[in-house]
């Protein structure tokens, strides 16, 4: 296992590899992002992974791909990628396994924490928190909070919110999410009164970022989603919810039209995450990306392309 600071070296060369080529925008229109696809990790056994989601989550799977070549090459910036894709969908939204036949992936570092920068992960929404948690045990989850934590009243824009974070095979984070009757997307609630799935979809995926108005200009901005939503958490549920102690956030939603919203959260407190490593690649186990469909995008040249921290996006033309 590298030290931590050999991976801090080691993951922001191949981040910034991972920038968009002049071939991918149209000169004649800007980028405006349509909608959120899928959110993507790499996986070390995308059938250990898979039997997690579908076993564990509720997934189902609906694809299962094998893809090598110098188009591979140059999506992921992996020389000599070979990858195993798995899609899987939760009610309406998909994520997809990646798994890297060749190179093998480099681990998870084991003490990465929910406040550095290469932090990404789901929220996957239940109505029942206490089964849901009472599911998670029962398979034996790594917890990553100390168990589900509901956010104050006090916290206007939050209050009522339960959530609990925990860790798959690979290491990678995870969020069960219960709004409560005057939050959330109303379809939460449908689908709460419609079926009997412990587990209904995917609500967002969550980024940590340095600087809110940074990302917002990239988002926002560059990329035309919308903020739909913002709060600034803090005291004792937020940091055992995060495992962080002193834990202040700054919480941001953007959405585009259709697909899980990308929440930014920016510590204020504590300020020691540590950014992303200048060695990053896609096919290490650290890696997550998010597919979003996008009009002046031309397909032709479809490769990784990194935001202000490094995380990762796949941008394509609508289908």
């Amino acid at each position: 296992m590298r030290s931590p600071n050999a991976f801090a070296r080691m993951l922001t060369g191949a981040l910034l590899a991972l920038c968009i080529t002049a071939a991918l925008v149209r000169a004649d229109a800007p980028l405006q992002v349509l909608s959120v696809d899928a959110v993507a990790l790499t996986v070390d056994d995308a059938d250990r992974s898979a039997r997690f989601f579908t076993e564990v989550l509720g997934f189902a799977a609906d694809s299962d791909e094998e893809m090598f070549g110098e188009a591979v090459e140059r999506r992921y910036g992996v020389f000599g990628a070979r990858v195993r894709i798995v899609g899987l969908t939760l009610g309406e939204e998909r994520i997809e396994l990646i798994d890297f036949l060749a190179p093998r992936s480099r681990p998870m570092p084991l003490d990465s924490r929910a406040n550095d920068h290469w932090f990404q992960h789901i929220a996957i929404i239940t109505g029942d928190m206490d089964a849901a948690y009472t599911h998670l045990r029962a398979h034996r989850i790594e917890h990553a909070s100390t168990g589900p934590q509901t956010l104050p009243v006090w916290n206007a824009n939050a209050a009522g919110i339960r959530a609990f974070y925990f860790r798959d095979p690979d290491g990678h984070f995870l969020e069960i999410l219960q709004f409560p009757p005057d939050k959330g997307d109303p379809k939460w609630r449908r689908l709460q009164t419609d079926n009997t799935r412990l587990f209904l979809g995917i609500d967002h995926t969550a980024i940590v970022v340095r600087d809110t108005e940074a990302s917002l200009r990239y988002y926002r901005d560059d990329l035309g989603m919308m903020i739909a939503g913002t709060s600034e958490n803090h005291g004792a549920e937020q940091e055992r919810l995060n495992n962080v102690f002193g834990a202040r956030l700054r919480i941001t939603t953007l959405r585009a039209n259709r697909g899980p919203g990308i929440e930014l959260l920016e510590y204020l407190a504590p300020r020691d995450g540590r950014p992303a490593p200048l060695d990053a690649r896609a096919s290490d186990l650290a890696h997550w990306h998010v597919n979003l469909s996008a009009s002046g995008v031309d397909g032709a040249a479809i490769v990784l392309r990194a935001d202000p921290d490094g995380h990762a996006l796949l941008i394509a033309p609508p289908r």
